[in-house]
């Protein structure tokens, strides 16, 4: 960061050559110029806390319904993912700075919670990526409402900003569902799996094609959309929160991005495509 040097007193000499004097009551008095603020967001964080359900827990990318965090788009270490946190801090010093409190299975209502035990270790940035589970239901009338969801991401705010008001967050938008669905189902064994029960508002009968089925996930697809206006807005409301402006929800998952075993969840490669999101609007200059 530039400081300003001091100023010296009127003439030729504190210039030097024939460069005009200082002018003002701060070169009169010999004062200091103000220094310059620090900018609001800084690109190169020095700590990093990650929250929000199985995509950052890596599920399903090493090993099927296993969670594989050292592939996290956040805070893993593996060498092919370059995780934010590695591409911030450096190997050792995202081994040692770097922080998951993500769970597989959680919804927005969990954030909360994972965001009380991440400012325990006061990141300086805290990565947040959360409401597919709140879309992914048993039915599309068990969908985690709307404002139900910007309230507990508000909540989660709060959380954060009580213990730490200088934090900052990077948010990532809940994934296209609906294109998930429509890649994954090319695949015979990732539809066995969806019958586990993994996102059955939008996987559930992958192949049926009737009035019924597509106006069921055109109302998931609406869903998500509108969680993502309400991360936005709410990260708006605070000056120190980055979205990623639906970056994720837009990026086009193949089928090299998606595990191997489910056809849905993000593969390794898909891990690393969520980490270069995140990092490009985490290090841009400017929102």
């Amino acid at each position: 960061m530039l400081t300003a040097g001091l100023l010296g007193v009127a003439g030729c000499d504190a210039t030097g050559g024939d460069e005009p004097a200082p002018s003002g009551t701060e070169a009169k008095l010999g004062r200091p110029s103000p220094k310059p603020k620090p900018p609001v967001w800084d690109t190169s964080p020095s700590s990093i806390a990650a929250v929000g359900d199985s995509i950052t827990t890596g599920f399903d990318a090493c090993a099927v319904l296993t969670d594989c965090p050292e592939v996290s788009w956040a805070t893993g270490s593996s060498e092919r993912v370059n995780s934010l946190a590695v591409r911030l801090l450096g190997k050792a010093g995202a081994a040692e700075r770097s922080w998951n409190y993500a769970v597989t299975g959680a919804r927005m209502a969990d954030l909360p919670g994972q965001m009380a035990r991440a400012v325990r270790r006061k990141p300086q940035l805290v990565a947040v990526m959360a409401g597919a589970n709140d879309a992914c239901r048993s039915s599309t009338s068990k969908m985690t409402p709307v404002e139900e969801f910007r309230a507990g991401f508000e909540e989660a705010m709060r959380t954060l900003r009580a213990a730490l008001p200088k934090a900052q967050v990077y948010v990532a938008s809940v994934p296209d569902l609906k294109r998930l669905w429509s890649t994954g189902r090319t695949s015979a064994l990732g539809k066995q799996v969806w019958k586990l029960g993994i996102c059955p508002s939008m996987l559930g009968d992958p192949d049926a094609l009737d009035a019924a089925a597509v106006e069921r996930r055109e109302t998931v697809s609406r869903r998500v959309a509108d969680y993502n206006e309400a991360l936005a807005e709410v990260c708006a409301e605070d000056r120190r929160c980055r979205f990623d402006g639906g970056a994720v929800h837009a990026y086009r998952f193949g089928t090299a991005q998606l595990s191997r075993w489910d056809w849905f969840h993000p593969s390794i490669d898909g891990q690393a495509r969520l980490a270069e999101i995140a990092y490009r609007t985490v290090t841009a200059k400017k929102p």
